[in-house]
């Protein structure tokens, strides 16, 4: 029987009791799917109730076939190294035994010969080449994503579960991933904002708070979909509005009209021109009559407020998200950033960035490239006085912001309207609110703690303090600034930094953001990074 995944009635709510699920019915076979919606729609969610790692409050999972999910929490995980990772500490050790003589006969019936080949085969897969003694906490970011992804291959299941994979990772490791599932013969559900993933799949589930949709086919396929139903959403909500106001037009016409009436038959009364009993037999007829009308007039209109209002909803779930930003007008030749001979990273005779030096004028747009492990986060971290420059001068002559993939300005305890009023003191309570309103936190979300949000609401947040902080920086430093970021998010994001007239200081590995970006240049920081490039 082929592998599948059936979810039925499926309810789910978040520790504060909000539904997130309700009665959801999908199904999954041996094909790549890739799973997107706005932050905080569920994504991770449904992949841990399709794993087993939470339980949904009604409804059944159902999965035939092996499945394995892509740990997201490796770098967390103190004292493990690659054998932990994997599952196999116990039966390397015994093949340790092994080699040394010291295994019992029937130790040796059970050993795996096999395994240190299918692990470096694994490993090698995802573009590693490492002992399984290897310590999780000597791995970079981007290794520790590789080896979460070479353990959940290593199971050979016949269905992966990947949760944001191409986090973390640089170009080498990107295209490592995207090789791995366009060669993939089993299933793969891949919960991601990278577009270019997105691409190798074959349907795409989209969650919205109306439900949840499938389409066939890859990222473009939806997007020339979602852009059809965006316009015929918009054509539903004119005809809607169009509707209600056509029932208004005739409700206050039937009112008109029976003013009319009642005023013709008040005259009539006073004049006394018919018999008392027939103008009676008349007027309640006339209100009989009109009773009537007027509840068919009322139910005419409550059904056109309703469609208006389905319609309306439809709109705004489909209606892309903005983030709009004022003019900053940095002057073309103003210095805003100088860096000489700048040396520093952690401590001792090995500094990660040596001998840097750089120069940003204007609104420039300077992207800092390398592989992982090369030093770009530390020389943002430098840059900003957050990690602790040996030698060398760092000059930033404007006002800055660094935003960086985790959100890491804001205060997990601090509402987001409190977090903007805390890293802009000059602004007031309707300038917290308007600014956390643009990014799509209204009204009540704006009294949500930070510490409870999805990663890419974290993010969104974070943008709303940095872009419209008062007062405005005019040096944006952005470190992975769409990891986490959902599909409406990274779009939002890019318009904005096409409007934005401040420079820019960026690391990502994200092509398609890169692009939109414009560099005016691209800065390696390869020969001025202390790099074991055997760990890359």
């Amino acid at each position: 029987m082929p592998a599948s995944i059936s979810l039925t009635g499926l309810c789910w709510s978040t520790p504060d009791d909000t539904p997130l699920f309700t009665d959801l019915t999908l199904a999954f076979g041996p094909e790549r799917t890739g799973i997107v919606g706005r932050n905080g729609s569920g994504k991770s969610t449904l992949l841990r109730l399709i794993s087993g790692e939470v339980s949904p409050v009604s409804g059944q999972v159902r999965v035939t076939g092996v499945l394995a999910a892509m740990r997201q929490d490796a770098m967390a995980q103190a004292g493990e190294a690659l054998a932990d990772l994997f599952g196999v500490r116990p039966a390397l050790d015994l093949l340790g035994r092994a080699g040394a003589g010291l295994a019992r006969t029937d130790e040796l019936m059970v050993a795996d010969w096999t395994l240190p080949a299918r692990i470096e085969t694994a490993l090698l897969r995802c573009g590693l080449s490492l002992p399984p003694e290897t310590p999780l906490a000597a791995l970079s970011g981007g290794q520790r994503s590789r080896a979460a992804l070479a353990a959940a291959i290593f199971a050979e299941p016949d269905i992966l579960l990947l949760d944001e994979p191409t986090n973390n990772l640089d170009r080498a490791g990107r295209k490592a991933v995207i090789d791995l599932l366009r060669g993939w013969r089993g299933g793969a559900i891949v919960a991601s904002h990278d577009r270019e993933l997105l691409e190798e799949m074959d349907a795409i589930v989209e969650l919205t708070s109306l439900g949840v949709t499938r389409y066939g086919g890859n990222y473009s396929a939806f997007r020339e979909r979602k852009d059809v139903e965006r316009e015929a959403a918009a054509r539903d909500l004119a005809e809607a509005e169009e509707a209600r106001r056509e029932a208004d037009r005739r409700a206050r016409q039937a009112s008109e009209r029976k003013a009319r009436k009642d005023s013709a038959g008040h005259k009539a009364r006073a004049r006394g021109d018919q018999p008392r009993i027939a103008m009676n037999t008349a007027r309640n007829r006339a209100e009989a009559s009109g009773g009537a009308g007027k509840r068919l007039r009322e139910a005419r209109r409550a059904g056109a407020e309703e469609t208006l209002a389905a319609a309306r909803e439809k709109v705004e779930v489909l209606q892309p998200l903005r983030m709009d930003i004022a003019p900053i007008g940095l002057a073309p030749g103003k210095t805003v950033l100088r860096l000489e001979g700048l040396t520093g990273g952690y401590t001792g005779d090995q500094p990660i960035i040596r001998d840097l030096s750089l120069t940003m004028t204007g609104p420039e747009r300077v992207v800092l490239t390398g592989p992982n492990g090369s030093g770009k986060t530390t020389l943002l971290r430098l840059i900003t006085g957050r990690c602790e420059v040996q030698s060398g001068r760092v000059d930033v002559a404007v006002t800055f912001a660094l935003l960086d993939q985790h959100a890491g300005l804001l205060d997990p305890d601090l509402t987001l309207r409190d977090n903007f009023l805390r890293l802009s003191p000059l602004a007031g309570l309707h300038d917290a609110h308007a600014a956390l309103a643009r990014f799509g936190f209204r009204a009540a979300d704006a009294l949500r703690l930070a510490g409870r949000l999805s990663g890419g609401e974290r993010l969104r947040a974070g943008l709303a303090c940095v872009l419209q902080a008062v007062p405005q920086p005019q040096l944006l430093i952005l470190d992975e600034p769409t990891n986490h970021l959902d599909l409406d998010g990274i779009a939002a994001l890019e318009a904005a930094m096409a409007a934005y007239d401040g420079a820019v200081l960026a690391v990502s590995h994200d092509t398609a953001f890169l692009r939109s970006l414009a560099p005016t240049r691209f800065i390696s920081l390869e020969r001025h990074a202390n790099v074991d490039d055997s760990t890359l």
